[in-house]
């Protein structure tokens, strides 16, 4: 323990070498120089110790070597234990290792000869892979380790906490190979395109080959970034937790709306066309779509919520609101990688031609022959033709998208995803309700508002699914409710079959008269077991979505595909337990057959007799052993005449082996001992150990040797061992070769294990329905005809995520619009006193309904709506330059535009970003023309009463209700009172919120008590009350005041006082000089009277301020 084990340095905070042309005074006696901040540790060899050494040690260095550590100053007059024979020797290095300079470490691409001739091969090969990938780190396979050079080693240093050192002209840092599945993911979450460089060559080829003095070959094998991560080589499928979220790469496009294209830079970007192709690359999901925006790019905020994308591929050029928006997606709440992509060449049709060529490629090669394969060939055709058809079809923005998204994925050579159609879908379309982006995060459907989690969404409220895959489709489910009455009762009908076979008592209630209609029979509680069994079975297994696809991709390690094969092939022949015959329903329905039709279908599909021998055949073709083991050469059964490159090669390596086998008989003739064989010592093969006075041929190589042996290897066994090393190498060449054509004959299958997917993850959504509602205890929708009013009829409807938490604490509400009646409520109430859990239950439970699932309430009649509006909530939106009440009105114009006579509004608290004529205005103006124009479903939140006049507008359409709430009795004694009582009641009065909606209209909203919650300071809160009740008095006497004034305006005319001036001026006689002065001095008088007159009948002053104000008139008149 007395050597120094470790090094402890600073390069990333080491101080800046001083000049020591201007070195600063010297201090007769400097502070202690501080250590280093510590931002590594290194362990160095004993190599770097002893060049350590000999730079900053004497000729007769003391026993113990002192820590390495920076002066204070070049010129510091502190005795040192070691000093230094040249300083500038000393600073050079230290310069280099702890601070290297900047040109080392991006070698600038126009280096000359000469410059070039002082790099090593190796980093003359990182300048040549820098130079053609520049945007990417790269991991360089070096021998056992990946290193990175450069910047690429500082930033992977500081991602991933390693140390950075300098190495000849680079600064350069490294990791185990095993460990690079994980340091991949770190780099990739910091937001990295990361690249790893792999040797293309192994040392027994290279020995043989012609470069046999040069560096190993390398060349980029792999590309990974958040969008491609899942699906490539070497990283194998994500972390336990971490698979349900999607990872979806993004191309968005654009053009004007009168389809002109977007000029770069353009400043207008109001009305444009965007379109938009979103792939999945780990599950093969291909979304697009097209639609039209306004400037506020409300129509593409909702899409990117809904997607959350984990990377953005920018078609340039686009509008500045359309950047910006996605950029500032991309912050750091999302950290989500943006890439750009020109699409100037396709401005002549360009992006059809070169999707179409993606297309058509050459035929694979099917190593698996047997007699369903013209059939398999045969679906595979028709899913490519479905596919150009489809394509064909699309407008011409998501074209381009898909044009760029082809050309961006051919870097990381997944291309062929976009080109096997087998689930291209559009992202809105009839049979779904599209979300805006205020209703996915007001409502809470996907993440609370608190802190951005799941925890507490409607999404975690409903979710309970058992595998990865299922998580993901229901998370699609509930962004995108259906609005098809008999696709909702489809699923309506599969998830009461499984309740029933779950034994639910809550299943079949509020069927009511209807209940035959459903067609729901309770069938034999095998069936849940059967199917739960499958589920957990596949929870337990790897993500076979994902896993699929990563054969597909030809990224699967043979471990994976066996796994994920067999987990498809049990789950299925589970399945096939169940007996469903769809050809002959009736006749062939057994004991545990399935009635719903949806259920049927989905479990024909995941059990499909043709899936199960594909899946079969593939895997009899393989060793499971092997793979489990990673035994590439024993990984094919090749008995069957399969991969006959593998067989010749493994018979090549058998005949190398029996050669170099053989030869043990020879030297045993030769020396004579009929015992000898061949030994191993330290990974040292066919060694040949004598005793030590045994005398060998003069070209025998010795190896090693102990006391009393030697170990040799003759000169035949030399050459057999580099024939055996080189048969062993052209049998891992063929074992590849012959596994990745076995992967890319994979392709034929995929759209029908795609299908068998995609049924099991909705048979585990409707099974975590099922559960949903058999836990909760919720109650089956029932949805009227198309040809009825619209709708929404809820009995004791309950908030799901709040049910959850206050359990049976959650007052439940009745909700009744009818479009022939009364379809418009405005609420008013306290402050905190459940308006706003109000409105978005209403809106939670027909989002649920819709999505096939039962509610919570005790009985519900709906109609299928077309969309779910919202405008809730009060932010600004600096980044994008839109203030608090613009992004109010931003979403109402959203809702107004885009609204029918049957969807559902709720809006709460419209206009409070303003002055309160301007909200009260704007309020009243929206929900009129909601009522008038749209006459859809509205409940509207309001504090302000004025907007309660459109009753009298629209008599039996609209209702007023509040929500109740008790209030003590000293509040009412004490009014009447003066304005101090009036604030000291209200400050002590208990105020209790009954959370129930009752019809009328709330007299107070309680403020000062939420004030008292906030804990503002209590004078702060009696002053407002008493200011409050101020301004409540005079309001109150205004309107008194104005019901006065129209009274009297009947009565007395309005001219009443010019009347009488001219009837004085009548008996006055003008024509002496003291007529005329007595004249003017009356006219006055005359105007003061009345004037008085006026303000103390018409104005709004207190009553004993205008009987002061009459008899003053009163005197003034008296005395004239």
């Amino acid at each position: 323990m007395k050597k120094q084990k470790q090094q402890v340095i600073s390069r990333f905070f080491a101080p800046k070498s001083k000049s020591l042309s201007s070195p600063p005074p010297p201090q007769p006696n400097p502070p202690p120089t501080p250590p280093p901040k510590i931002s590594a540790t290194v362990t160095f060899s004993p190599s770097k110790r002893l060049l350590a050494t000999q730079l900053t040690s004497p000729k007769n260095p003391p026993s113990k070597i002192p820590k390495l550590s920076l002066p204070s100053s070049p010129n510091s007059t502190e005795p040192t234990q070691n000093p230094n024979p040249d300083p500038t020797l000393h600073q050079r290095f230290l310069n280099k290792l702890l601070e290297p300079s900047d040109h080392l470490l991006e070698p600038s691409p126009s280096r000359t000869t000469t410059q070039d001739s002082k790099f090593t091969p190796l980093e003359q090969q990182v300048v040549e892979l820098k130079e053609n990938y520049p945007d990417v780190l790269l991991m360089v396979e070096v021998g056992y380790r990946y290193r990175f050079f450069g910047q690429d080693a500082e930033n992977a240093a500081r991602v991933l906490g390693i140390y950075a050192h300098m190495d000849h002209n680079f600064l350069t840092a490294s990791v185990p190979t095993f460990r690079l599945n994980v340091h991949v993911r770190r780099l990739v979450s910091a937001g990295y395109k990361v690249g790893v460089v792999k040797q293309t060559e192994t040392a027994a080829i290279k020995a043989h080959g012609s470069n046999k003095m040069g560096p190993f070959g390398r060349g980029l094998s792999a590309l990974y970034t958040k969008a491609t991560l899942e699906a490539a080589e070497d990283v194998g499928i994500g972390e336990e937790g971490c698979g349900a979220s999607s990872n979806y790469l993004i191309c968005v496009v654009e053009k004007e709306i009168d389809g002109g294209n977007v000029n770069s830079g353009s400043e207008s970007g109001f009305d444009v066309k965007i379109g938009f192709v979103a792939v999945e690359i780990s599950t093969g999901e291909v979304v697009y779509g097209e639609f039209d925006d306004n400037f506020i790019r409300a129509g593409l905020e909702g899409m990117i919520l809904s997607l959350s994308p984990a990377e953005l591929l920018l078609g340039e050029p686009l509008s500045r609101p359309t950047e910006k928006l996605l950029l500032a997606y991309a912050g750091p709440a999302s950290n989500a990688r943006v890439e750009r992509a020109s699409r100037g060449c396709f401005n002549d049709g360009g992006a059809l031609a070169e999707v179409m060529s993606s297309f058509w490629s050459p035929s694979d090669i099917h190593l698996i022959n047997d007699d369903q394969e013209q059939e398999v060939e045969g679906k595979e055709q028709g899913n490519s033709r479905l596919t150009v058809e489809g394509i064909m079809a699309m407008t011409d923005l998501p074209v381009q998208a898909l044009a760029l998204i082809i050309r961006h994925l051919k870097q990381f050579g997944f291309e062929r995803i976009l080109c096997s159609g087998a689930s291209f879908r559009p992202f809105s379309c009839s049979m779904e309700v599209t979300l805006s982006a205020n209703a996915i995060q007001q409502l809470e459907v996907l993440k609370n508002n608190s802190d951005g989690s799941e925890s507490g969404s409607l999404l975690q409220c409903m979710n309970n699914t058992l595998t990865v895959f299922g998580s993901r489709l229901l998370r699609h489910w509930v962004t995108h409710p259906l609005c098809d009455r008999t696709m909702i009762d489809a699923r309506l009908d599969a998830v009461s079959e499984i309740a029933e076979a779950m034994g639910s008592s809550r299943a079949s209630q509020s069927f009511g008269s209807d209940a035959g209609d459903f067609g729901i029979t309770i069938i034999q509680p095998e069936v849940y077991h059967l199917l739960s069994s499958v589920l957990t079975y596949l929870g337990r297994s790897p993500d076979i979505q994902r896993g699929i696809t990563r054969i597909f991709h030809r990224t699967a390690t043979a471990a994976e595909f066996v796994a994920v094969i067999q987990a498809i092939l049990v789950a299925g022949k589970k399945l096939q337990q169940l007996h469903i015959q769809e050809e002959d329903k009736e006749t062939n329905a057994g004991r545990n057959t399935a009635r719903s039709m949806l259920l049927r279908k989905l479990i024909s599909i995941a059990s499909s007799s043709s899936m199960i021998r594909s899946a079969a055949k593939l895997l009899s073709t393989l060793n499971k052993d092997a793979a489990d083991k990673r035994d590439l050469p024993n990984l094919f059964n090749t008995t069957d005449g399969q991969f006959p490159e593998v067989t010749k090669a493994k018979t090549t390596l058998q005949s190398a082996m029996e050669e170099l086998a053989l030869l043990i008989g020879m030297y045993r003739k030769q020396l004579g001992k009929c015992n000898l064989e061949f030994t191993s010592v330290s990974g040292i093969t066919h060694l040949i150990e004598l005793p030590l006075d045994v005398k060998v041929p003069s070209n025998w190589v010795k190896v090693n040797s102990t006391k009393k042996t030697i170990r040799y290897h003759p000169p035949e066994v030399l050459t057999a061992l580099d024939q055996l090393s080189v048969a062993n190498e052209e049998l891992n060449l063929a074992c590849r070769a012959a596994w990745d054509s076995f992967l890319k004959a994979f392709g034929k299958y995929y759209p029908e294990f795609q299908a068998a997917v995609q049924a099991l993850a909705a048979l585990d959504c409707l099974h975590s329905l099922a559960i949903l509602s058999r836990n909760k205890n919720y109650v089956r929708p029932v949805f009227v005809n198309n040809n009825e009013p619209v709708q929404i009829q809820i009995s004791s409807g309950r908030h799901p995520v709040m049910e959850t938490i206050l359990q049976d604490n959650f007052v439940p509400n009745d909700t009744n619009l009818h479009a022939d009646e009364e379809y418009c409520q405005i609420i008013t109430g306290p402050n905190m006193g459940g308006k706003s859990c109000y409105i978005r239950q209403v809106a939670l439970i027909a989002i649920m309904a819709q999505v096939g699932s039962f509610v919570p309430a005790s009985s519900a009649k709906l109609y299928v709506l077309d969309g779910i509006h919202t405008r809730m909530g009060a932010s600004d939106s600096i980044q994008h330059g839109r203030s608090t009440f613009l992004e109010e009105l931003s979403e109402t114009s959203h809702i107004v535009h885009t609204s029918s006579a049957r969807s559902l509004v709720i809006i709460d608290e419209l206009g409070r970003g303003t002055s309160t004529h301007d909200g009260v205005a704007i309020a009243y103006a929206t929900l009129q023309y909601l009522l008038k124009q749209k006459r859809c479903l509205v409940l509207f939140v309001t504090h302000y009463p004025k907007v309660m006049d459109i009753k009298n507008e629209l008599s039996g359409s609209v209702g007023a209700y509040h929500v109740s709430y008790l209030t003590s009795k000293k509040d009412i004694q004490n009014r009447g009172s003066n304005s101090e009582q009036k604030a000291e009641s209200m400050n002590h009065e208990d105020v209790t919120y009954l959370y129930k909606l009752v019809p009328g209209v709330s007299e107070r909203s309680f403020g000062f008590k939420v004030a008292q919650l906030a804990q503002l300071p209590s004078s702060c809160i009696n002053r407002a009350i008493i200011m409050a009740t101020k301004l409540e008095a005079a309001v109150s006497n205004r309107e008194k005041n104005r019901s006065r004034q129209k009274s009297l305006k009947g009565t007395v005319p309005e001219n009443r006082g010019e009347m009488v001036q001219e009837d004085v001026l009548r008996t006055l006689d003008c024509t002496s000089a003291e007529g005329v002065e007595g004249l003017e001095k009356l006219i006055n008088t005359v105007r003061e009277v009345f004037s008085k007159q006026n303000i103390a009948l018409l104005g709004d002053d207190d009553l004993a301020e205008r009987i002061q104000i009459l008899k003053h008139a009163r005197r003034t008149a008296g005395a004239e």
